[in-house]
């Protein structure tokens, strides 16, 4: 007859990371004037309160999570990363109730661009070394504001030597807005076309 109560470690342990609750979302929406596709991209986790009335909460992005090496297991694990943290509060279900703090000012409104934008800005780079990048909302990095980290594309320093494309693309993990160095090596192309081709591919309204 006791099957269903839970032990005092079950009644403890913390929940790991999910979809931001029904009430925040909304509260997110109108009051703090967020979009409700990327209010239902990020991630909460939370934990009974002192006095079991309420929920604490915090709201963050698990790409920028990814793409910092941090794992969030927990409500507690964002002590250790509390520059991941976007929103922190409280909220009780029953009555509907949420009071959010902004912990860090999220750039999400980043402009999409076109694939003859992104071809000009390629066909720009002019010395040797120089980069461009794009965020994208596909792909195998993470972070950003799409997501999906970003597309590197260098000015080949070694061009025009032998068997050296013009082109160099790459795709990074981004933290703080910025790639991570210029990332992995993807391909090379002497068509600045092709690679806007690509990279708008993945250059789209955040998806995950």
């Amino acid at each position: 007859m006791f099957w269903g109560k839970k032990s005092a470690k079950e009644e403890g342990k913390l929940s790991g990371p999910r979809e931001i609750p029904g009430p925040v979302q909304n509260y997110l929406v109108a009051e703090k004037k967020m979009d409700l596709d990327l209010v239902k991209l990020l991630k909460a986790v939370d934990r009974k309160s002192t006095t079991g009335a309420t929920l604490n909460i915090r709201v963050f992005d698990n790409s920028e999570a990814i793409a910092k090496k941090v794992q969030v297991k927990d409500y507690t694990s964002l002590e250790e990363c509390p520059d991941l943290i976007i929103y922190e509060g409280w909220f009780d279900q029953g009555a509907k109730q949420v009071k959010l703090e902004e912990k860090k000012k999220a750039n999400w409104d980043t402009p999409i661009l076109t694939q003859d934008e992104i071809q000009h800005k390629i066909e720009a780079l002019k010395e040797p070394g120089d980069t461009v990048f794009f965020y994208t909302a596909r792909g195998g990095k993470h972070g950003g504001p799409l997501g999906m980290g970003a597309s590197v594309i260098e000015l080949n320093p070694n061009y025009p030597g032998k068997k050296q494309k013009k082109y160099i693309l790459y795709t990074a993990d981004v933290i703080d807005m910025q790639p991570v160095g210029k990332g992995d090596k993807l391909f090379d192309s002497d068509k600045p076309k092709d690679i806007a081709r690509w990279v708008k591919d993945a250059h789209h309204k955040r998806m995950y």
